[in-house]
């Protein structure tokens, strides 16, 4: 149960797949700058990749990897060099029926996702966090937990930065940082205050 709670901790904050590891940077980038936007788009991704991240594990441990297919009576195929295409396949599926789900059921906001719903298929943190499920080697639990933290770690850093962002229309940043420099210089703040809970043991 501790493991479970610290991979829970670490990949909602010290490793933070935004903030430490900047994946899914392009619709954080361009979202960010609407809070009811940001929490949309934020929960839609904390959806797909709790779902996906585990959809992706069995496909790997029973399809993808060396000796996966000895259920089948074929031991010795190994199928490694489909991962990504077989990954992005589910991520897109997924984020189809997500995307479905929105657009019948809030209209307002599947308009102001607009592309960027869309794009999450090839949000590059869903697929980042199913495959370092497979590089770390987690179990079907290990990676359930994981997929929900990462998801919630973005979510918390899009709506951090949303808010953030709100606040400095009211600041008075210099013209040459407004726009894109005071947003990765808020992102970089970020990343280093998230950094502080890696002294955090349990």
């Amino acid at each position: 149960m501790e493991n479970l709670i610290s991979i829970f901790v670490n990949s909602v904050f010290v490793g933070n797949i935004l903030l430490a590891y900047f994946l899914g940077m392009c619709s954080y980038l361009s979202v960010s700058k609407n809070l009811q936007t940001s929490l949309g788009l934020g929960l839609a991704v904390t959806f797909v990749m709790t779902i996906t991240t585990p959809a992706n594990w069995l496909l790997y441990h029973y399809l993808l990897a060396p000796g996966a297919l000895s259920w089948a009576g074929l031991p010795d195929v190994n199928l490694g060099f489909l991962k990504l295409v077989l990954f992005i396949a589910t991520i897109a599926g997924i984020v189809q029926i997500v995307e479905m789900v929105i657009d019948r059921y809030s209209q307002g906001l599947y308009n102001a996702l607009g592309v960027f719903l869309p794009l999450i298929t090839v949000n590059c943190a869903i697929l980042g966090a199913a495959l370092f499920m497979v590089e770390r080697r987690y179990t079907f639990a290990e990676t359930m937990v994981y997929g929900f933290g990462s998801g919630l770690g973005w979510l918390l850093a899009i709506v951090a930065m949303a808010t953030i962002m709100q606040k400095l229309r009211y600041a008075d940043v210099p013209e040459g940082l407004q726009g894109f420099g005071i947003r990765m210089i808020v992102t970089g703040l970020m990343a280093m205050a998230f950094m502080l809970f890696s002294g955090i043991t349990l």
